[in-house]
């Protein structure tokens, strides 16, 4: 037992050598996740700040005026063009100048005084539809806004009904506070399958694989220690994702480190054990590599990151239920804004349980047969 926990040990010395020695390799395994935490948290968001549009004010009444007035100012909407016709409105949103074109009807003062309806007609630019429909909404509620304001001012009874909303675990609803932790999984499992699926690769491609097998290690002696570096890899690089959530956009943590870090170790578990088998069956680094992208591809369309499951057709729902990167994220989610526990988190801990009991015996399976 302790022969063999020392021939580990030094197989882990070995490939954790292999890996940081180079100092390209170093960079490489610290730069691109605080680079891609950084692109996703400023790129990659769904936030409205700049809304060109065009105005059609048809009644040019002082009310219409203090509409426009209430976007203008808003900080977000941004007027790029005033038309006098509905009409010149085409080549403004057929030249991707505005994004929408508000039109005020001609008797818009004149019905908010009489309590009815006011005219208002929005045309928006749908080729990108989540940013139509964002601001949309964002119109929608400065318009909402307005019409209180005004009956409020002159005595006039509201509207039977007021919403008022309030979001939890995200009360600016920043698309950066979703993001982000997600990414603690996503570039932590594309990291870790790849270290692993090319690190049986690269003792071929450079001749070693033949020397290796004619050492004292055993085939699940070999495995361990290639599967143990790439996990604590792993490990660092979602704690250099975590630290640049909270140090630098400021994203509060509201749970568990410890039951952060033990969700990961499950998920690291399930990720070496496709990464285990990804080397198995390739026979050079580019091989690797290409085999890892391949797999990685589904697995984040499948996971949640960028469409929620409930709206993927049944189908692929059940093929999400055997993808690690999903209880990935759903276990970050939960534990960095809900503060959850172990009770909550129950069935992700239990899938990916499931997931690298099934991963890591085919693995090692896979590998035992090629080393043998």
């Amino acid at each position: 037992m302790i022969d063999t926990l020392f021939r580990i040990l030094a197989l882990f010395r070995k490939e954790l050598l292999a890996m940081l020695k180079d100092p390209k390799s170093r960079i490489v395994l610290v730069v691109p996740p605080i680079l891609q935490c950084l692109i996703f948290g400023y790129a990659a968001t769904y936030d409205l700040n700049h809304v060109p549009y065009a105005l059609v004010d048809l009644d040019r009444s002082p009310s219409s005026h203090a509409f426009a007035a209430r976007l203008d100012g808003s900080g977000v909407f941004v007027r790029v063009a005033t038309l006098t016709r509905p009409d010149d409105a085409a080549p403004l949103i057929d030249d991707r100048r505005a994004l929408l074109v508000v039109t005020i009807g001609r008797d818009f003062e004149k019905n908010l005084s009489a309590g009815f309806a006011a005219p208002l007609q929005v045309i928006a630019d749908g080729r990108n539809s989540n940013t139509a429909g964002t601001a949309q909404g964002y119109l929608a509620t400065i318009a909402q806004g307005f019409a209180d304001d005004w009956r409020a001012a002159r005595g006039l009874p509201g509207p039977p009904l007021k919403l008022t909303t309030r979001a939890w675990f995200n009360p600016s609803l920043e698309t950066r506070w979703n993001m982000i932790p997600s990414l603690i999984g996503v570039i932590t499992m594309m990291m870790t399958m790849m270290l692993t699926a090319m690190s049986v690769a690269r003792e071929r491609e450079a001749g070693t694989f033949d020397q290796l097998l004619v050492t004292p290690f055993r085939p699940t002696e070999i495995m361990i220690g290639k599967a143990v570096p790439s996990m604590l890899v792993g490990l660092s690089q979602s704690t250099t994702i975590l630290l640049v959530a909270q140090l630098w956009f400021q994203i509060p943590f509201a749970g568990s480190y410890l039951m952060l870090y033990c969700g990961l170790a499950l998920f690291l578990a399930a990720a070496v054990g496709i990464g285990l088998f990804v080397s198995s069956i390739a026979a050079n680094m580019q091989q690797a590599m290409i085999m890892s992208f391949v797999l990685i591809m589904p697995f984040m369309l499948l996971s949640g990151l960028t469409a929620p499951i409930a709206n993927m057709p049944a189908v692929l729902q059940y093929f999400t239920l055997i993808n690690p990167l999903r209880y990935a994220i759903s276990i970050a989610h939960q534990v960095y804004l809900e503060d959850a526990g172990p009770r909550q988190l129950a069935p992700e801990l239990m899938a990916l349980a499931a997931i690298a009991a099934v991963t890591m015996p085919i693995s090692a399976w896979m590998f035992r047969n090629r080393l043998t």
